[in-house]
């Protein structure tokens, strides 16, 4: 079960929402990057679980099969963004499934430049240390 945190700076009041860390839920891995280029922090998705199109092409109805997100993973090189995989419905019915790997990257732009971001860290604008909540802003799995 994973958690998202607000992280706000004191000095130039930028406020982000993301786990902070890398994190993990039942279906998909995240990491907290930080774009040197965008000077935002961003919960990118590491890794996720999804139907071994091998497997189950012949067990899923063909509705299933027609679904733009189940297309959409046959050629995945780009990563979801978070909310989208937040989001998601689970898969019925599926009993076969593999892990994709995606490398960071920002989800604005491929060619960015991004580094992994731990709490504590520094704010990508302005450089001071940010400060955490202390309840998580949201739970998620």
């Amino acid at each position: 079960m994973g958690r998202s945190y607000q992280f706000d700076c004191s000095k130039c009041g930028y406020r982000a929402k993301v786990a902070g860390r890398a994190d993990r839920g039942l279906d998909f891995f995240v990491q907290t990057i930080a774009c040197h280029d965008c000077k935002a922090l961003y919960d990118m998705v590491t890794r996720l679980k999804v139907p071994d199109d091998d497997k189950t092409q012949g067990l899923l109805p063909p509705v299933f099969r027609r679904n733009k997100f189940f297309l959409f993973q046959r050629n995945l090189s780009v990563p979801p963004d978070f909310e989208t995989v937040l989001n998601r419905l689970p898969y019925r019915g599926v009993r076969h499934f593999k892990w994709l790997p995606f490398k960071l990257q920002c989800p604005l732009s491929a060619i960015h430049r991004v580094r992994a971001w731990n709490d504590p860290d520094k704010c990508p604008r302005c450089g001071i240390y940010m400060d955490r909540s202390a309840l998580p802003f949201r739970i998620w799995e």
